[in-house]
């Protein structure tokens, strides 16, 4: 969130930020991952359009399913510079994590469809290990599912609009070292928001898409208590964080093109926006004294290009890039437990036409996440340039 890219984190638990952004991908597992989500809201080849654009099931015939799976991997590694805290780093603090989607379409009649999407995007697993802070955060898992029905419809030859209503759910676990041992908190909360989207085909050959998502919000109530023992001098720091954290999905915009050059060559692209700058008005809780805590985001740019070549009846190609810009305003002041900055996406994949009905297909991407400093007054630090890769593989059929 996703989106932008917190590519490293979820775990909104913080000495400094009470309310801190949370982890939002563009990958679900769809044929989408080897394009980089180059062409996105334009592209409205299959069922997984419900979440790129939700007018783009207008062009989807019958009845269809599209389901993926995923699985993501990587490093992104923590060190303590700054902090008057001694004792191990926390190091690579990235777990592999797995995701997935289904799709399912259906078309009522030529001009009306309606459609149910299931995935999950944003989310993480970090693992901190018994390190320095172990008091603070040892592992955090945070996962948000969505539900989405969504209806489209074509306006005429070349517009159709959609939408639709998810249904989010999000969990959050936290497990901690204290002196009785390890102590396990985890919470849950439902938030829905919208979805809509517009779709303009000026020729067989061109689309344009234009999708707006709505902001969600995530509360997780945990014990704001926390009472640390630095180990080189005994002193005793009774901390109190925020009772409620929050992950955040901004609102945002999508713009994408798609245009067929040639029979075995098509080209698209993307330019985006989300509302970072929106979680700034934040109050922080350090030491017990709640304080105004200073802006530390922006709103952040998308860009995408990508390519997909027909080889022949039965094998297509996907490339793509994107980039986006960091949500921190300064990369020397960010948040302990959420590293992040601009992020450069590079996707490859393919797909495989089994029959008249069904495809497979197989997509990988790697992602180069900008380093981060987080100052704080007992582990700060800096997080080194993260290294993430996503491996994907779908499977579709008509009906």
């Amino acid at each position: 969130m996703k989106k932008p890219y917190l590519i490293a984190a979820l775990c909104t638990l913080s000495l400094t930020q009470a309310q801190a952004a949370g982890l939002y991908l563009y990958e679900i597992g769809s044929e989408d991952l080897g394009l980089a989500s180059a062409g996105a809201a334009a592209r409205a080849m299959d069922s997984s359009t419900i979440f790129s654009n939700p007018a783009g099931l207008t062009r989807i015939d019958g009845d269809r399913v599209d389901t993926g799976l995923q699985l993501l991997f990587g490093n992104t590694s923590y060190h303590i510079t700054d902090g008057v805290a001694s004792g191990d780093d926390p190091g690579n603090v990235l777990q592999p994590f797995p995701g997935g989607s289904l799709f399912y379409s259906h078309s009522v009649n030529e001009r009306l469809k309606i459609g149910l999407g299931f995935w999950g995007n944003f989310g993480l697993a970090l693992h901190y290990g018994d390190w320095a802070g172990s008091a603070l955060v040892k592992d955090a898992t945070q996962l948000a599912l969505t539900i989405q029905p969504t209806i489209a419809y074509r306006l005429n030859d070349q517009w159709s609009i959609g939408g639709g209503i998810g249904i989010n759910y999000g969990y959050f676990a936290l497990n901690r070292s204290t002196a009785r041992g390890e102590a396990l908190e985890n919470d849950h909360d439902w938030e829905p928001n919208l979805r809509v989207g517009l779709l303009f085909e000026p020729n067989t050959a061109t689309r344009f898409g234009l999708n707006y998502a709505s902001q969600a919000k995530y509360d997780f109530q945990i014990n704001p208590n926390v009472t640390f023992q630095l180990p080189a001098t005994g002193q005793i720091h009774n901390i109190s964080i925020p009772l409620e954290t929050q992950v955040n999905a901004p609102q945002q915009l999508m713009l994408s093109a798609y245009h067929q050059v040639a029979p075995e060559w098509a080209i698209m692209g993307n330019v985006g926006w989300q509302d970072w700058s929106a979680f700034n008005h934040n109050q922080s809780a350090i030491y017990g004294e709640v304080i105004a805590s200073k802006p530390l985001y922006q709103d952040t740019l998308h860009l995408a290009v990508g390519a997909q070549y027909q080889a022949n009846s039965q094998w297509r190609y996907n490339f793509g890039m994107a980039y986006d810009s960091s949500m921190y305003k300064d990369q020397s002041q960010g948040v302990l437990t959420t590293p992040s900055g601009e992020t450069w996406r590079f996707g490859t994949g393919l797909t495989y036409q089994l029959d008249q009905v069904s495809t497979l297909g197989f997509a990988a991407e790697y992602a180069r996440v900008q380093s981060n400093k987080a100052p704080n007054h007992l582990f700060g630090g800096e997080f080194d340039t993260g290294h993430l890769y996503f491996l994907s593989s779908q499977y579709s059929r008509k009906f």
